[in-house]
């Protein structure tokens, strides 16, 4: 077998890798929105607390 083959997978290697590359894709793309979700939580909590300190 060589990496022609593997890759091909029998005629299924479009539908294989790009199930894979979706997942990818969705995985990469929650954890960027995961990320800014917390970074958007950090800064509001970062606001009430110096106005709260400021009154």
């Amino acid at each position: 077998m060589n990496w022609s083959e593997f890759f091909a997978m029998k005629g299924y290697g479009l539908y294989v890798w790009g199930s894979y590359g979706m997942a990818m894709l969705v995985f990469i793309i929650e954890i960027a929105m995961v990320r800014h979700r917390r970074t958007l939580i950090v800064q509001r909590l970062r606001q009430m607390r110096d106005a709260a300190s400021n009154v």
